[in-house]
């Protein structure tokens, strides 16, 4: 499978970005601060691939799930070419009767095995997880 994409310049260091006939996402520097940089896309990419997997994955395990957030923090080198030397996740899953052991197992099966994200890169990976009952205290 061949991904296609497109940026166009339109001032200073801003590119709209398409891929394939998607939507048009816009990429900047800091000081522009018009859109993401690159290296932001790519820290959200990590974390959408695996937030994806792991969906799938307790999805197919029949877990009751409400909302699922994925923070991500990524410390990058000084020295350039500045690339990402460690990568924090942290899944924040809401659900009822939501197992440990699935999320666990999801985001390891995710990290070595499905996402393409995590393997075109070279960084150190970790990730934690939290759970929310959405059936609130004492309800079952």
């Amino acid at each position: 499978m061949t991904i296609i994409t497109q940026l166009d310049w339109t001032q200073n260091l801003q590119f709209i970005g398409r891929s394939n006939n998607g939507p048009a996402v816009v990429l900047d520097n800091p000081e522009g601060g018009s859109g993401l940089t690159p290296m932001q896309y790519v820290l959200m990419g990590i974390a959408g691939c695996m937030a994806m997997d792991v969906v799938s994955i307790l999805k197919k395990k029949r877990a009751s799930l409400t909302a699922v957030q994925v923070n991500s923090q990524g410390d990058r080198a000084q020295d350039h070419p500045k690339r990402f030397t460690e990568v924090r996740i942290e899944f924040v899953i809401t659900g009822t009767g939501v197992k440990p052991s699935d999320v666990e197992r999801a985001i390891e099966l995710s990290d070595t095995k499905y996402c393409s994200a995590i393997a075109s890169v070279n960084a150190q990976v970790t990730h934690t997880f939290k759970i929310v009952d959405s059936s609130g205290p004492g309800k079952k």
